[in-house]
């Protein structure tokens, strides 16, 4: 009896153990909503507005680390509001984001907590912003066609579905030369399925 108590407690480490020590690869789909806010430099100031976010991820991992590239399109809108007057000026693009993420998790058979980090590649694929006279002049057609952030990330995983939460420090300026400095930064929320 001994015997088959120290053999099954044997084998639930060696269980428990593999699934941290084991490469794996899982793949799956997200969508959630963000929550973006322009960081000006001097001339406006911004409030937070909810856009959208959704596509793939990937998971590659072995003794408890992973690398997660992600690649998803997400909406973001802001509110710029000028310091000068309080002019109101919406602004919201579509572009195509690249996570590329590093992280760990706590917890084994499906359940568990992640908390991941890294840079993250944007590319806008449209500028659709309307204006009042002041924002415009300055900000119409003068997006660049790329942005980088990093972000800071925290999820539960339950069986196949996952919840997340992140926050994504916006590290380029958005728009050109000769303009007021504007960088983008956004909280997300999501929620994942795994496929396989």
């Amino acid at each position: 009896m001994k015997f088959l108590s120290l053999t099954a407690a044997l084998l639930m480490v060696c269980f428990f153990a593999s699934a941290q020590v084991l490469p794996s690869v899982q793949f799956g789909l997200k969508a959630g909503a963000n929550f973006s806010k322009f960081d000006s430099e001097n001339t406006f100031a911004s409030d937070n507005r909810a856009g959208f976010y959704g596509g793939v991820w990937a998971r590659i991992g072995a003794a408890g680390i992973h690398f997660q590239p992600e690649l998803y399109i997400s909406g973001k809108k802001a509110d710029l509001i000028s310091e000068a007057t309080g002019e109101v000026n919406k602004v919201s693009f579509t572009s195509l984001d690249v996570p590329l993420l590093v992280g760990t998790k706590f917890g084994a058979a499906g359940i568990g907590v992640r908390l991941n980090t890294g840079p993250m590649f944007s590319l806008i694929l449209d500028e659709n912003q309307s204006f009042g006279q002041a924002a415009g002049n300055v900000f119409r057609a003068n997006f660049k066609n790329q942005a980088i952030a990093w972000q800071f990330g925290a999820g539960v995983d339950l069986k196949k579905l996952s919840l997340e939460a992140r926050y994504e420090l916006g590290l380029s300026k958005l728009n050109k030369a000769g303009y007021p400095g504007t960088k983008l930064n956004l909280f997300t929320v999501g929620l994942g399925y795994r496929l396989f």
